[in-house]
């Protein structure tokens, strides 16, 4: 009889939450794949995580176990120097970013599971280093989250410039709840910003609070596995993991709490509550959330005249139900929803970025990096 009860409650849960104005239950099942088509232009890949696009036009890719591979002129080689990495769960060597002026100053920032400092397993570090022959040389350790714990959930982690220069990342709560991503003397739940050198920027928000962690931008915050700056406005757009429904996007702002998990419209795994509130006073709502979950990983804005009827629009990888998924965004508010690629027969969709040459590439797990082609090119 319990366990009836407990899927009733979820079916209607999920019935009630697609009715809310966020949750919009639009969703187009790939009409778009008539004018698209998905080329798989890098093979045999595990889990892709973090896709970095030099200069010249090849790619650096991160493999969550561990490897940094650089993919050129259809050749694949690997990175040496990378450091140790704690791979465990979800966590590994994940994202990978460039400096604004990398033609300049050639500094590559990247996010991992690392085992520095004091008691077993590790947290995420962000560091960040030169490529030099495949080798990466002047690496510097920027930050490194604390505790080390063995738990294998919620490492974050994205890595994003704004504007200003100024870089941000995020970092799961590492299954702690509330006790981390409430707690501003802690690591964990949080959006984090520095310069771009390491050094804590004078106007973070925490930064006269006793014993916060200065880097603090944001906090309230679940498992942000999407990290991206909004092209029109500079904004830092993020989203998160919910546990069973309740995935958000967010957008950033200095100093605000986003709710995990105070308040949430998800539920536990078993399908019962761990909060009756959605809203409350000082926290904010999200722009959108997804109900069921989808697992949303990697993001981008479309900007390329390449994709002329996606311009502006939001991508965004589901791990669960392994598809792109097309979000059109109107005065901040997801209007429609569109599935893309769900039938490549693939792994879980990791991860998708705009390359430089105004193509869109994304990566699934167990296959490889693919890019979207227009089919009137």
């Amino acid at each position: 009889m319990k366990q009836y009860l407990v899927l009733l409650s979820v079916i209607l849960y999920s019935y009630v939450s697609y009715a809310q104005p966020y949750a919009t239950k639009i969703l187009a099942e790939d009409p778009v794949n008539l004018n698209y088509t998905a080329e798989l232009v890098i093979p045999d890949l595990n889990v892709p995580w973090g896709m970095a696009f030099l200069p010249d036009g090849s790619m650096l890719i991160t493999e969550r176990t561990g490897e940094l591979y650089h993919f050129k002129n259809g050749m694949k080689t690997s990175v040496e120097g990378v450091p140790d990495v704690y791979v465990r769960g979800q966590g590994g060597l994940m994202d990978i970013e460039l400096h604004p002026d990398y033609p300049n100053n050639g500094w590559i920032y990247f996010s991992y599971s690392s085992p520095e400092g004091e008691g077993e397993g590790g947290n995420t570090a962000i560091m960040r280093a030169k490529l030099s022959d495949n080798m990466l040389v002047d690496k510097q350790l920027l930050y490194k989250a604390v505790p080390n714990t063995k738990k294998g959930q919620h490492w974050g982690s994205r890595i994003e410039f704004d504007n200003d220069g100024y870089l941000y990342f995020s970092i799961g709560e590492r299954g702690e709840g509330s006790y981390n991503a409430q707690d501003i003397t802690r690591d964990g739940g949080k959006i984090y910003r520095l310069k771009d050198d390491g050094s804590i920027p004078k106007d973070n928000p925490f930064i006269t609070v006793t014993n916060a962690k200065k880097a603090i931008f944001s906090y309230g915050h679940r498992n942000p596995q999407g990290l991206v700056k909004n092209p029109e406005t500079g904004e830092i757009w993020e989203h998160e993991h919910g546990p069973m429904g309740g995935d958000e996007i967010n957008i950033i702002h200095k100093g605000k709490n986003y709710g995990w998990q105070v308040i949430s419209y998800g539920l536990n795994y078993d399908g019962t509550k761990f909060t009756d509130i959605t809203k409350k006073e000082g926290m904010e709502q999200p722009v959108f959330y997804w109900v069921p979950s989808i697992a949303p990983c990697g993001m981008i804005f479309v900007t390329s005249d390449k994709y002329p009827d996606w311009k502006g629009n939001l991508l965004v990888c589901s791990l669960k139900f392994k598809y792109l998924e097309r979000l059109v965004i109107e005065d901040n508010k997801v209007v429609k929803r569109e599935k893309l690629f769900g039938d490549l027969q693939g792994g879980k969709f990791r991860n998708v970025r705009q390359g430089p040459d105004g193509y869109i590439y994304f990566a699934v797990e167990g296959k490889g990096i693919y890019k979207i082609i227009p089919k009137n090119n």
